[in-house]
């Protein structure tokens, strides 16, 4: 009975032997995107720590699942049981186009609670990271409606 490793290790045999690169590289270079992928997501992390203490809301609760994302419906206006709509992103195609809108309306309407526009909404769902700590770290205002 082959283990995870064997698999992995199986696929990996396949990819070197057809171009010629090691095993090694491979590995490297998936530890490297691993750490890439870790970073941005403490950049972002400790950018929505801030957007969530300039809202009025405590920091930590980014640090806990399924409440943070309470916590971020709260400070875009919206009501709690709004955090099950990604559950539709089961249903396959339409279902992660309708994710995709969902995420992108949540978005806007946390930008627009701070005074930006559509393109820093743009922003904050296609460099994330980046945005979060702009929008964390900046000048702009909370204003609850």
């Amino acid at each position: 009975m082959n283990t995870l490793t064997d698999i992995f290790m199986g696929l990996l045999e396949q990819v070197c032997g057809s171009r010629g690169v090691g095993r090694e590289e491979i590995i490297l270079a998936l530890f490297g995107l691993g750490m890439i992928l870790l970073a941005g997501y403490v950049v972002s992390l400790i950018g929505i720590w801030k957007v969530f203490t300039k809202a009025g809301q405590p920091g930590w609760a980014v640090l806990i699942p399924f409440y943070n994302i309470i916590v971020l419906l709260r400070i875009a206006g919206l009501p709690w049981y709004w955090v099950f709509t990604p559950l539709v992103a089961i249903i396959p195609i339409l279902g992660w186009i309708a994710y995709l809108v969902w995420v992108v309306w949540v978005h806007h309407r946390i930008s627009t609670r701070f005074g930006k526009g559509i393109g820093f909404t743009i922003g904050l769902t296609l460099l994330a990271p980046i945005f979060w700590l702009i929008l964390g770290f900046g000048d702009s205002k909370y204003v609850d409606e």
